[in-house]
């Protein structure tokens, strides 16, 4: 697995990430699949939004329906209908989520089952198996994400062993053609430490460096101020992928910083609460203003959501409980997020990055379309 740079605008880089399962474009959005499905979300749909690769994780595919079952049917490719790129989360921020119901060692972690309280292990080395059993195109390193704000020793005690299991986890890595591992950069906001865990990672060489331990509840400015200091450190031939991130605001921002790859469960999350993502910013369907809103969500709406369905008609499947309008909001929001990224990329190729930098956020602060500024018609008969 390599990836390929095409163009720079300052710091952000467009490039192809080639994989044994396609190429992908960067930078790149990955929908959360989380346990072999994007929720509420056919495969087709997903492809449909220009979606290019897609995440499943380790943890939750584990305990159902197992590693050895997913091996049995096919891989998660073949069994969830994705025969594109898949990155598969260690399931270290999981476990580590767990809180009271897990006990952290030097050499992993034991945990137990939120679903029926069994008891489980993970360490480098059965994380790093179970990925190669669901025969993830890109693996990820088993790692602690401490939850901040931590004091700086917290911090680098949970940074130097997740630098020992990334060790282990290279060791247990199945080279294939076409597959990658990529280590995870910790350290929280502290420059000495993301410079001690990249140094780590490189002198043990994986084909790609993510940069964990953000959107931990830090902030956007600080999540950018780390940002600013740790991708000049990463390798320049190498994809970078920011975890867990995040509004449009922030993707635009880490990619004007030099992250190439995303993935976030809060275009999803939000389509299932009734919030829409549009070019004007964040539009709650459940508001009573929408009730009568002949209008489609937005008048460039690339989904099948657009030109058919009104507000209206979404409000009241919301006020319904009606399960097609988390559907229709999932849809529609993973297709402004993927084609933000279009966007954004061909900015980038274009060198026109900071110009558009400006307009889309000026236009996510106007708030939504007034009638007078909206330039279609609107659905009613």
């Amino acid at each position: 697995m390599t990836w390929v740079p095409e163009a720079t605008c300052g710091m952000a880089r467009a490039g192809h990430l080639h994989t044994r399962h396609g190429t992908v474009p960067t930078p790149t959005f990955m929908p959360v699949g989380t346990v072999g499905t994007v929720k509420g979300m056919t495969m087709d749909a997903v492809r449909s939004t220009g979606a290019g690769i897609v995440l499943g994780n380790t943890y939750h595919l584990m305990l159902r329906p197992t590693a050895d079952r997913v091996q049995k049917l096919g891989g998660l490719h073949r069994m969830m209908d994705w025969p594109g790129p898949i990155l598969t989360d260690s399931g270290g921020f999981q476990v580590m989520s767990l809180g009271a119901l897990r006990k952290l060692d030097e050499d992993g972690v034991t945990f137990r089952s939120h679903i029926d309280g069994s008891k489980h292990r993970l360490t480098p080395e059965i994380s790093t198996d179970i990925q190669f059993k669901l025969d993830a195109t890109i693996t990820m390193a088993f790692d602690e994400c401490p939850a901040l704000p931590a004091t700086p020793e917290a911090l680098r005690k949970s940074m130097e062993m997740s630098m020992r299991w990334a060790a282990r986890s290279r060791e247990a890595f199945v080279a294939r053609e076409g597959y990658g591992q990529f280590g995870i950069v910790q350290g929280g906001t502290e420059r000495d430490l993301r410079e001690y865990s990249i140094k780590a990672l490189t002198d043990i060489g994986f084909e790609g460096y993510a940069i964990g331990g953000l959107a931990v509840g830090e902030g956007q400015e600080l999540m950018f101020s780390t940002l600013d200091f740790t991708t000049p450190m990463l390798p320049q031939d190498k994809a970078r992928y920011l975890m867990g991130v995040g509004t449009p605001d922030d993707l635009l921002g880490a990619v004007m910083r030099g992250v190439d790859m995303f993935d976030c469960v809060m275009p999803s999350r939000a389509g299932r609460t009734a919030r829409a993502y549009t070019e004007r910013g964040a539009i709650n369907l459940r508001n009573a203003r929408f009730a009568e809103d002949t209008r489609t969500l937005t008048p460039h709406d690339d989904t099948p959501v657009a030109g058919r369905y009104s507000r209206a008609y979404l409000h009241h499947l919301f006020r319904a409980n009606e399960m097609l309008g988390p559907m229709l909001l999932t849809w529609h929001n993973l297709a402004y997020y993927q084609r933000l990224m279009r966007q954004i990329r061909a900015a980038i190729v274009d060198g026109t990055l900071d110009a558009l930098a400006v307009k889309l956020r000026e236009d996510w602060a106007k708030g939504d379309w007034t009638e007078d500024e909206w330039p279609m018609p609107d659905l009613a008969l």
